[in-house]
């Protein structure tokens, strides 16, 4: 049985990030144990099933799915011992498997959409990054992107394919770049000629079932990130200009291929920026942390062509937890880790209300059957 004082890893999950989420879990793990914070690593496999995989893993463990000596992990949703995850017996209950907290390292849906963090609200895990709503809010990427206008901040241009109107799609010019609505990273992110391609990507591909964004293609326009965390007091990172591209799109493969990951890729950070652009970023990102309730650790990227600025999306579970872009002011990773454990005890995501249920409704109320008449 886990002690207690034990944090929970969960990282992989049945999603398109799984890969990179495995490595940004097995980084955090390491870390927390190195430093001397007990941690377990809870592997999320592709058919969602939950596993135990302990301490010290190397990724290509994981290669072909959950690794030997693995633990199966059940998740309750019961009273008392029952919620949380426990360890399934052929007789018995399952043992339950305490934990102090989750470290949420997982990439994309389901991980980063709200559907785990429901999950682990039920279950009353307390865990870091965002909340239900918070995740939800992130992986909509016409949803940010209108918080974002609506607090101020200027976003890209960007319309649902299937909704909107002919004018509107063909105001937007040529080329145009599609991607899924509801998605993290660059997966699914093309750049196509006309509207003609990017419906017909649209119907061909799984990555665009459950909607498609058009937005037009900046030409001459560059990414420019900055991370952003919220405790022990809101806090920005230097801002960063990836610089990796093996095309005219920032790729899946220019941000987590190199042998480092994100931590290893070609970038400019600090970022040469003119200090007026460089402090409509900050604004507008701190503008951003309140008007989309950031929990945990993010990263907000925008667009740039030197003079304007424009909100690109939020990844509210970024790939390595940003660790990479604390360099001003240093942050050292076990400290980053550490912090998003204490903000996940004292700033719980969720808190159940009861206002208002307290039986006095259904006391006075006529009987069910009346009520049908």
């Amino acid at each position: 049985m886990s002690d207690p004082a034990t944090v929970g890893v969960i990282f992989g999950g049945p999603g398109p990030e799984h890969d990179v989420s495995v490595l940004t879990g097995l980084q955090a793990e390491r870390c927390l144990n190195g430093r001397g914070i007990p941690a377990t690593g809870l592997y999320w496999g592709k058919g969602g099933d939950f596993h135990d995989v302990g301490t010290g893993r190397e990724a290509a463990g994981f290669r072909d799915g959950v690794p030997a000596g693995a633990q199966p992990l059940v998740a309750g949703l019961g009273p008392g011992a029952e919620r949380g995850f426990a360890r399934p017996r052929r007789l018995g209950q399952p043992v339950p498997v305490p934990l102090r907290a989750a470290v949420i390292c997982c990439h994309g849906a389901p991980g980063e959409c709200g559907r785990l963090q429901g999950l682990l609200d039920l279950m009353g895990v307390p865990y870091t990054g965002p909340s239900q709503a918070g995740a939800a809010l992130g992986m909509d990427k016409l949803a940010f992107a209108a918080v974002a206008e609506r607090a101020g901040v200027p976003a890209i241009p960007r319309l649902d394919l299937a909704a909107a109107g002919e004018p509107a799609l063909q105001a937007l010019g040529r080329p145009l770049i599609i991607k899924p609505r509801f998605g993290g990273s660059s997966i699914g992110v093309e750049l196509v000629d006309d509207l003609d391609s990017a419906r017909a990507l649209a119907e061909a591909s799984p990555l665009y079932g459950s909607g498609a964004l058009v937005e037009p293609f900046l030409k001459g326009w560059y990414d420019v990130n900055v991370a952003m965390r919220t405790w022990p007091q809101p806090q920005l990172s230097a801002i960063e200009r990836p610089i990796g591209r093996s095309g005219p799109l920032l790729s899946y493969a220019d941000k987590y291929v190199p042998d480092e990951g994100m931590a290893g890729a070609a970038r400019e950070l600090p970022a040469a920026l003119a200090p007026d652009v460089a402090a409509a970023m900050t604004a507008r990102a701190r503008a951003i942390m309140t008007a989309a309730g950031v929990r945990g650790v993010a990263r907000l990227d925008f667009m740039t062509d030197g003079a304007a600025v424009l909100v690109n999306e939020i990844n509210t579970i970024p790939g390595s937890l940003a660790r990479y872009l604390w360099i001003a002011p240093e942050v050292p990773f076990e400290r980053l880790l550490a912090d998003l454990i204490e903000e996940a005890l004292a700033r719980p995501a969720y808190r159940p209300v009861l206002a208002g249920a307290d039986g006095r409704l259904l006391h006075n109320a006529a009987s069910v059957a009346a009520k049908l008449a």
